[in-house]
């Protein structure tokens, strides 16, 4: 466990992994839902996608505060010069949006445009992928995971699959009845 020499970039990294399971763990929730009926976890959905979004606010404050000073040249340059940075501020800009809109409130404001906002979780999940691939470079193996992860839960949100899924689950309740 310790921060060892270069505490800013174990920072960055510790908040920006922990960003990214968060996020993933929160559309997980609803293909959890559809694959085991266990509607508790619904409220796990926005709390974890809440939590997700604080760390990726810590991980760009760091970046923008301990690593780059506040210095916008700096910031800027960095952003625009280097992909990996492009694709994390391009991924908290739309999660942005989506957790000043994570309200009841906004919910019932924005009507049928809030799902469709919210929707946009999934570009901001595979910029987070991006990010992280570009910033190791060659280390492939966790973002490929992450990634897959990213993509599994994807496919599971499809209407086919999520049909699919809901016989499945009526035939075996089926056999489950009559053996």
């Amino acid at each position: 466990g310790g921060l060892g020499p270069d505490i800013i970039r174990e920072l960055t990294l510790r908040t920006g992994k922990s960003a990214l399971i968060l996020l993933i763990l929160s559309l997980a929730v609803t293909p959890l839902i559809t694959l085991i009926g266990w509607k508790q976890l619904q409220p796990l959905r926005k709390l974890l996608g809440l939590y997700a979004f604080l760390y990726v606010a810590v991980h760009l404050l760091i970046f923008v505060w301990l690593d780059y000073l506040l210095d916008l040249d700096l910031i800027l340059d960095a952003i625009f010069e280097k992909r990996y940075a492009l694709a994390g501020f391009a991924a908290f800009l739309i999660l942005l949006p989506l957790a000043i809109t994570s309200t009841t409130w906004a919910q019932r404001k924005l009507g049928k445009r809030w799902r469709a906002l919210h929707r946009w979780v999934y570009l901001a999940g595979l910029l987070a992928i991006l990010h992280y691939v570009w910033l190791v470079k060659e280390a492939y193996s966790k973002p490929a995971f992450y990634g897959g992860l990213l993509l599994l839960l994807l496919l599971l949100r499809l209407k086919p699959i999520k049909l699919k899924i809901g016989q499945w689950q009526r035939q075996w309740r089926r056999a489950r009845l009559a053996g």
